[in-house]
This record gives structure tokens, sequence and C-alpha cells, in this order.
């Protein structure tokens, strides 16, 4: 190695949740744990630029020696950023991947802005899609509403049939939360067998806001009509009441 060349990446691999949207999502999902993210952080751009995007594209994949690399993007809904700013995605990884280096794709989104087009590109570049839902209809459109407090159950259904239609990799991600955790079974089997999902994760309700934050986060939350209190407890022992 020369005094100018750069040091070897490690070895050992590493994973990171990109949120290239931020907080910015077209649901209003009434548990959401960004809670007011946009009140509290003023002013804050939550949309990832190009000149942004190329460089973690690059970085990341300097920083890891090994011979696959993956890219989990998130949100809010990621989707919001349109299908151009991930086929850039598609672009900068393979302008930036070294010989033999096998770069996989994951995405989580809610689905109600999947479209033919978004499942072709998913379907060609391999991304692995986890779809958000909290089970059968009355206990997804429990909390998981549109902006006009409309449940999105349809939507995401319909989202998911285009991704079965489509051939499609995906899989579950189910929020835990008072309407469905006394259901565990209806929930388990819808996914079983209505969804044909091979993978479910499961993730509680609770955020631990801080001492110094706490203030701004409830004050943000009691700012939505009908909301009297955050839905975390910071004890963690309850889920949502």
């Amino acid at each position: 190695m020369t005094q100018d060349s750069p040091p070897a990446a490690p070895s050992r691999a590493f994973h990171i949740m990109t949120k290239p949207s931020g907080a910015i999502c077209n649901l209003d999902c009434q548990y959401c744990y960004f809670l007011s993210k946009e009140m509290m952080y003023p002013g804050s751009r939550f949309r990832m630029a190009d000149e942004i995007l190329e460089n973690f594209i690059r970085q990341y994949i300097e920083a890891q020696g090994v011979p696959e690399v993956t890219f989990a993007w998130q949100g809010g809904e990621p989707t919001l950023m349109g299908l151009e700013f991930f086929e850039r995605v598609v672009q900068h990884q393979k302008k930036h991947a070294r010989p033999g280096l096998k770069i996989h794709n994951a995405l989580q989104t809610n689905g109600t802005l999947l479209d033919d087009a978004w499942c072709q590109f998913f379907k060609q570049h391999e991304f692995l899609i986890g779809i958000s839902i909290d089970g059968p209809q009355a206990l997804h459109d429990a909390y998981r509403v549109n902006k006009g407090g409309t449940g999105s159950f349809g939507q995401v259904m319909r989202g998911w049939q285009l991704l079965r239609d489509h051939g499609v990799e995906y899989n579950v991600l189910c929020t835990v939360h008072a309407a469905n955790q006394d259901h565990p079974l209806e929930v388990y089997r819808f996914f079983r067998d209505e969804l044909k999902t091979q993978f479910i994760q499961f993730i509680p309700i609770i955020e631990r806001a801080t001492t110094e934050i706490l203030p701004l986060a409830n004050l943000g939350y009691s700012l939505h009509e009908g909301r009297e209190r955050p839905l975390y407890t910071q004890a963690g022992h309850r889920v949502t009441e």
C-alpha cells in the first residue's frame, strides 16, 4: 500500500438502514414512532439529494471488503422518492461496485403506492420487498390509516397482489399493538394462508423518548385532533392503549 492509497476495507460486513425520505409518509398511522419529527426538527430536509446518494453508495461499498453488500431502504415511505430515484440507486451501485461484488437491495413499504412499473423494476433488479400490514382488515385498519383517517387495508392488499403478480420476493412486517395483540393465531394464519409469506417480522410499539425531547413529542402529538397523549409508555411494559 502506498502512502496515498486508501486503507483496505474491513472484511466484516455491516448493515445500515437508509431513509431517503426521512420521516415523510403518505399514511397517518396512529402509532407511528416518528410522532411529529417534522415539528421537532423544523427546517430539516427530509429528501436525500442525488449527490449525497451517490457518495453514500460509494462509501458504503468501499467500507466493506466482502463479496456481498446489502442496501436496506426504509422510511417514512421510501417510494415517495419516486421510481427514478431508485433507478439512480441501481445506476450508482453498478458504477461503484468492484468486480465480482454482489449487491442486494431490500425496501420496506406500506404498499399503497405500488403499481406495475414499480413491481417490474423490483423484479428486474431483484429487490426484496417488506410490506407493512398488521393482520386482517379489522386489525390492520385500527391504526394504519391514510391522511383522511380511512383504513389503508384495501390499498395495501392491492400492492401485495401486484408484488405476487410480478413474482417479486416479499415478506411481511407487522406492528404489534392493542388491536392485534390478543389475536396472534388469527394474524399469523392470515399471513401464512392468505398472504403466503415465508418470513414475518413483528415489532412491538414503543418509543423511549428522552427527557429532553419528551415535552416536544407530547406537544406535537397532541396537535392531532382526537389524540390526548402518545401511544407509547416510558415504562415500556404496555402496548398501545
